[in-house]
């Protein structure tokens, strides 16, 4: 007895555990997981980082340096002395220098650099909300295919069993003698083909998992899952037009954002071009000193000529271009160039988005028509198996007619999923493109 009670508990627990290990996914953790494992946001993510960094630096550039060195040398042979000649010795000296320095005036290039750094982080930051908008987007299509599979494959098994108890009721008449057996060979047939149905339905649903988890980069999908909506569409709810949606996407969409910053940073690239016609003006300070020792030859203390040999330089440097082959020239030039090229590229940008937009509204649009077309057709579908229903428990309608009846109500069924779905997909398309 005890032995039977240990198994019985043991057999619990291997159930509980395998309930347990089981994952099921909102579509909300399933973006999530895909942000937080996929490769191109790790590395886009990497390259703001690097953009961000550069601009820092830009920044700090405006700051004065600090620097400190120290030498030491040995001459061997004719050396100079105190009294300022040369003599067959062996000397050495130690130098320390402390050096600092600060552009006062570099035509502005600095605070350009600054901004134009700033315009790039910018534009990083959009690429990686474009990437993630995609991301979102593909998980989305993902997740209501996995819903869309498991929907059909509910239907199929509905539909299933009731052509099993369809055989069971025959098979009662059959062996009753009340019905003739070639009835019931034809239903064994049609359960035999929504069997087969039904084991690609799984297939297909299985390897919808499958899509999504490898989207999401799932390590291990073994007892994957994801949760169901519940009701998914909002029957209130009302498709923006293209023009709103597309007003919406010019003010917020990453890549219109990524296209104008990538425009600020090459205008900001041509006036750092053009602060190369003006002068530069920068003040330096240097403090040092240093000793020098004489072999064979008494010398002053250490601390004694380090004190005496101090000695302080400042003093300003102005640069002034005169000429330069040309390369300035050329390089505002070229500027030029990348900024008419940026405008272009926004012009471009706005002009795949408002195609989009109108093509995703379009979609949507047909997909709200085609739902509600197979809302109505599920009504009369339904309608007509009951009646067909009704007519082969009287005797006046063939297994047949039944099962063709119930196969165009299948049918129906899996239209008005993929319909619904459809729907709901186009109508998050337009919100992610807003």
């Amino acid at each position: 007895m005890k032995k039977k009670l240990f198994y019985i508990g043991a057999l619990m627990f291997l159930i509980t555990l395998n309930l347990s290990a089981q994952r099921v996914y909102t579509l909300q953790q399933c973006i999530d997981t895909a942000l937080q494992n996929n490769r191109n946001v790790k590395q886009q993510d990497i390259n703001r980082q690097s953009k961000a960094i550069a601009f820092e630096q830009a920044r700090m550039d405006l700051l004065p340096n600090l620097n400190a060195s120290a030498g030491q040398s040995f001459m061997l042979g004719r050396s100079l002395i105190a009294d300022n000649t040369y003599k067959n010795v062996n000397s050495s000296q130690t130098s320390f220098n402390i050096s600092s320095g600060i552009t006062l005036f570099d035509g502005m290039k600095m605070k350009y650099n600054i901004d134009a750094r700033k315009a790039e982080m910018k534009a990083s930051e959009a690429d990686l909300e474009k990437i993630k908008s995609d991301i979102e987007l593909n998980v989305t299509v993902a997740f209501l295919q996995v819903l869309l599979y498991k929907e059909n494959l509910q239907t199929l098994e509905a539909q299933l069993e009731l052509t099993k108890q369809k055989i069971e009721q025959k098979t009662a008449l059959v062996n009753a003698g009340k019905q003739p057996e070639g009835e019931l060979y034809e239903l064994k047939a049609q359960l035999a083909r929504e069997e087969m149905n039904l084991t690609q339905a799984k297939n297909n649903h299985k390897l919808a998992l499958l899509d999504l988890a490898q989207i999401i980069e799932l390590d291990n999908f073994e007892n994957f899952d994801v949760e169901n909506f519940g009701d998914i569409l909002v029957p209130e709810q009302q498709l923006l037009s293209a023009e709103e949606v597309y007003r919406s996407a010019v003010q917020n969409r990453p890549e219109i954002k990524g296209a104008e910053y990538r425009l600020q940073g090459n205008m900001k690239n041509a006036d750092i071009a053009r602060s190369a016609f003006f002068p530069s003006l920068s003040f330096g300070a240097q403090v040092g000193t240093g000793y020098y020792n004489l072999s064979g030859i008494p010398n002053e203390a250490f601390n004694k000529q380090l004190n005496d040999n101090l000695s302080t330089n400042v003093g300003f440097s102005l640069q002034i271009p005169i000429f330069n082959r040309f390369e300035v020239k050329n390089r505002v030039s070229a500027s030029k160039l990348a900024i008419e090229s940026s405008k272009l590229d926004i012009e471009n940008v706005r002009f795949e988005l408002r195609k989009t937009i109108q093509q995703a509204y379009q979609n949507a649009l047909a997909a709200q028509a085609r739902y509600a077309a197979a809302q109505k057709s599920e009504i009369a579908s339904k309608e007509a198996y009951r009646y067909a229903e009704q007519k082969y428990e009287a005797g006046r309608a063939s297994v047949y007619e039944l099962y063709q009846a119930k196969s165009n109500l299948t049918q129906v069924l899996s239209e008005l999923s993929q319909s619904k779905y459809e729907y709901v997909l186009r109508i998050k398309v337009l919100e992610l493109l807003k």
